[in-house]
């Protein structure tokens, strides 16, 4: 064991006399006396200055405010509950999830279906095309004919 003295030097005790031991507790009991002096003249002071009153006080109403807020949270829920609100906020959120889990197949259905039937799409277009131009020259070439026979 170690123990200081007002040096603050580190000493054995088995190192000390007597009578540095018993000066070392003189010590400690000074500075625990002049401790206690200087709390009980703070704790005085706060008191006198109302400051304790007024901390106990702040306390008192935030605890109030603390439990008449847990009241209304706790009255509001129940008025909730009895008027079905929460039971139907929960279905109505359960249709629209399930509702749209719907769509979004249905828009995986109609992409899938678009992109199966995208190359199908182009050939019947280009087959459209085809005979548009095809008709398209063929009048092309009796418009030419009428007007050469006319010509004659």
């Amino acid at each position: 064991m170690s123990s200081t003295n007002n040096t603050t030097a580190r000493t054995s005790i088995a190192q000390m006399t007597p009578e540095q031991t018993a000066n070392s507790i003189k010590n400690i009991a000074k500075t625990i006396r002049e401790a206690s002096a200087r709390m009980r003249e703070t704790v005085r002071t706060l008191r006198q200055s109302g400051a304790i009153d007024e901390i106990t006080e702040a306390v008192h109403e935030a605890t109030l405010a603390a439990r008449d807020t847990a009241k209304e949270i706790s009255d509001t829920t129940k008025d909730l509950k009895e008027r079905g609100v929460i039971k139907e906020t929960a279905s109505a959120v359960e249709e629209t999830t399930m509702i749209a889990h719907k769509t979004v197949q249905s828009v995986r259905d109609a992409a899938r279906e678009a992109a199966e039937t995208a190359p199908q799409t182009v050939d019947t277009v280009k087959k459209g095309a085809e005979q548009v131009r095809k008709k398209a020259r063929k009048r092309t070439t009796e418009e030419q004919e009428a007007l050469t026979t006319e010509a004659v």
